[in-house]
């Protein structure tokens, strides 16, 4: 899609779509012309802070875009429909999407943000399940925060491969966005607490924890019922995150001098070094001999 702004705009002239109630931000931009045939091209994105007085109303927008709260409180408005804004939340609009956003004056907007364009920018968002219009929550709250990051950081780089670069870590967060997705309300239900609270029971729990009925036991659950919430909410069962927290403990074990599979064996809560190898090896596709020959 061929935008109205010009490419040639001097590197100190922001685009004239970044809102002026922005406190503080960090911002990028590159080509705001793009050829009309290009694939899939990002021509902006940041970190803004907002003003309590921050608000967008706009009829359309030149490209799309992905929008992601990780502080504040506000509200986002498509087509008469209006959504919650709060850490973890993010939405998308883009040409022909009529947008109107809105911050809390007590509990200002802090938000990253990437527009982008080309033939491949609504399959991307479709691949998401957030197209143009839509409102999505990721759990953690945090799980995008690095991968913003990092598309900032190549966007602000004066390099002549840092838009390929961004256009790539694009593709990277449409995919994270798909792994780290809940349902919208999701994180208000009784059952999303649940599956939470045993998640992070794994978490602090999983070089102690051995068996699916040791974390059912200690998170006052069932087993068939933890299942069922990590088959709601979660890509894998509770125990497959059970082994890979342990198997990539054990991997930063075994890189370090002096190690041995046997002590690594038993510090992961496993009795036989060689089930403990063929679990590591079905989790990370390598033997722990192998890693170490590797590294």
């Amino acid at each position: 899609m061929k935008s109205r702004h010009s490419a040639k705009r001097r590197a100190e002239t922001s685009p004239d779509y970044f809102s002026a109630d922005v406190a503080k931000a960090r911002r990028f931009y590159l080509n705001l012309n793009p050829p009309e045939d290009v694939g899939l091209t990002v021509v902006s994105g940041g970190l803004e802070h907002t003003t309590p007085l921050y608000a967008i109303h706009r009829a359309t927008f030149p490209y799309y875009a992905i929008e992601y709260v990780v502080r504040g409180s506000g509200e986002v408005q498509f087509k008469g429909h209006h959504y919650l804004l709060q850490h973890g939340r993010l939405f998308s609009y883009g040409p022909g999407i009529p947008l109107h956003i809105s911050g809390s004056g007590d509990d200002p907007l802090v938000k990253y943000f990437v527009d982008f364009t080309g033939a491949g920018a609504v399959e991307l968002l479709r691949s998401c399940h957030l197209l143009p219009g839509h409102v999505s929550q990721v759990f953690p709250a945090n799980a995008l925060e690095t991968i913003f990051d990092e598309i900032i950081e190549s966007g602000c780089k004066l390099r002549r491969w840092n838009s390929a670069l961004c256009a790539k870590l694009l593709e990277c967060l449409a995919l994270k966005i798909s792994g780290s997705r809940v349902l919208l309300e999701s994180e208000k239900s009784h059952a999303f607490n649940n599956y939470q609270r045993c998640r992070d029971h794994i978490a602090r729990h999983y070089l102690r924890l051995r068996t699916l009925r040791e974390i059912s036991a200690e998170c006052n659950v069932t087993g068939a019922h933890i299942c069922r919430l990590f088959q709601r909410y979660d890509r894998q069962s509770p125990y497959q995150l059970l082994l890979r927290l342990k198997m990539n403990a054990a991997a930063e074990r075994l890189e370090q001098a002096g190690v041995l599979v046997k002590q690594v064996t038993q510090e992961m809560g496993f009795a036989d070094p060689f089930h403990f190898s063929r679990l590591f090896k079905s989790v990370l596709g390598l033997s722990p001999a192998a890693l170490r020959r590797l590294r």
